[in-house]
């Protein structure tokens, strides 16, 4: 998986350097906190949000029974419309293919639209290294480009950066894309909004070439869906010559009845917005209006293998919303940073493992980067059960992965001993008789001393249970 962030340590490593940087804290916690609450009273005004999230839920989970025939139904529509449907087994095809794309218009840059899919797969990078320059155009998007940053939030890429800090990076930065930062630029949101403004206007006029992602695909129609909140994405899908989309298969809905359930869900869940203000939809060509050419990548990346699994593929509900990271105690200690790729949060502990496999040591780790409080799965808008899925990996990363080696010992070491019972009673002898000079906490090497050092350990009886039973247990009865 080409999202993961190259070189970046298991959670546990990471979220240790993370919460030791107290603005990076006060930056997620006054963010989320916000987000939340917002949202919370946003969905408090409808009477029937259980509803719309069982509809939603539902509609997913039958569109994923059956998204052989909705793939290609979409694929029919999609050309018969005049647009070009590339299938991508994997992040590698899907590079290829679209800076094959690119290279034959000619075009050296490119303007995105914030695309989740294409930072999966780490398309940015994989363009730059073909000579090709994409340019992303959301704010938050923009400010982690040019900051020389990494996404930490799905819905706010740039939620780890306070308005000053942004200022800064504008400041320092913008003048790397030919044209500098206002002067005398201040850190108040608007005169930020506006300097990006500005700074995106040349390259929104002179593009020929636009790269998105899609928040659905409606299979009757053949249409693509993308919700924004700035009017970059409306900019950069219709003035460009070529639009390519790059969509995970799991977008697909079935029909604009379904999509109905989900333009309710997701503004509520995300932005706390009754509507989402800018609604794109594109469907395939049309002659002297918008792109002229339209190619849309169906990507899958492990999302097969993932829908083979019957409790892991509620994952692939997931409408990215944000809203599980906003309530996450986790996430909003440690940041997005630290979950090491595209999907932070506790959907990307559930996500990624799966669509990467539990084999290296950060995708092992994500499944335990959780309290299991269930706040997740509450907010919801599609119902995934997020607490189960993660006890779910990790049973599988306890026997796949890499990690967890010392547990396996200390299991298969336990599991002897209670297999003879001679030696487990001459332990708890032996730790009986010994009790006075037991320390008060056990410093244990490695991994393990993080846990033993905050904990006491129980005091040992005076004497085992067997010996008590044996003496007073069978007397009393």
């Amino acid at each position: 998986m080409s999202g993961t962030f190259l070189g970046m340590p298991a959670f546990p490593e990471a979220a240790r350097t993370a919460v030791r940087d107290e603005r990076l804290r006060a930056n997620l916690r006054h963010a989320t906190h916000t987000i939340r609450d917002r949202r919370a009273t946003a969905v408090a005004e409808l009477d029937d949000w259980e509803e719309l999230r069982a509809a939603g839920k539902e509609i997913k989970d039958r569109t994923l029974r059956h998204l052989d025939r909705y793939l290609v139904q979409l694929e029919a529509a999609v050309t018969a419309a005049g647009g070009t449907v590339h299938w991508a087994a994997d992040a590698a095809e899907a590079n290829r293919i679209v800076a094959e794309l690119v290279r034959a218009t000619g075009e050296t840059e490119v303007v995105k639209v914030k695309s989740m899919a294409t930072q999966e797969i780490g398309l940015n990078e994989h363009l730059a290294a073909e000579g090709i320059t994409a340019y992303e155009t959301d704010l938050a998007e923009l400010i982690v480009q040019l900051g020389d940053d990494r996404p930490s939030h799905i819905l706010v890429p740039a939620i780890h950066r306070n308005r000053a800090e942004i200022r800064q990076v504008f400041a320092d930065r913008m003048a790397s894309w030919g044209r500098p930062a206002p002067e005398g630029l201040t850190d108040e949101p608007a005169a930020l909004a506006e300097a990006a403004r500005l700074h995106l206007r040349e390259k929104f006029l002179t593009a020929k070439v636009a790269v998105s992602g899609a928040n659905f695909m409606v299979a009757e129609t053949g249409t693509l869906v993308v919700l924004e909140s700035e009017g970059n994405g409306r900019m950069c899908l219709t003035l460009p010559e070529t639009l390519i989309s790059v969509v995970g298969i799991e977008k697909v809905v079935p029909s604009w009845q379904d999509l109905e359930v989900f333009l309710q869900l997701l503004p509520r869940s995300s932005t706390a917005e009754r509507m989402n203000p800018y609604t794109s939809m594109w469907t395939g060509t049309s002659a002297g209006d918008g792109p002229a050419d339209f190619h849309l990548v169906l990507l899958d990346n492990g999302r097969t293998d993932t829908l083979a699994d019957e409790v892991g593929r509620q994952a692939l509900r997931c409408i990215r919303c944000s809203a599980c990271l906003n309530v996450c105690p986790v996430y909003e200690r440690a940041g997005g940073h630290a979950y090491g790729s595209a999907y932070p949060g506790p959907i990307g502990a559930i996500l990624v493992p799966q669509l990467a496999g539990v084999g290296g040591e950060l995708e092992a780790s994500l499944p335990f980067a959780s309290s299991l409080c269930g706040a997740c799965y509450e907010v919801c808008p599609v119902a995934i059960d997020i607490p189960e899925v993660l006890v779910h990996l990790r049973e599988r990363a306890v026997e796949e992965g890499p990690a967890h080696r010392v547990e396996r010992v200390a299991m298969r070491a336990a599991s002897w001993l209670l297999d003879h019972p001679a030696v487990l009673s001459a332990a708890e002898r032996a730790a009986s008789a010994t009790r006075a000079v037991h320390p008060r906490r056990l410093p244990l090497p490695g991994a393990v001393g993080a846990w033993s050092e905050e904990r006491d350990l129980p005091p040992v009886p005076a004497e085992p249970f067997r010996v008590w039973w044996a003496e007073r247990g069978k007397g009393e009865q």
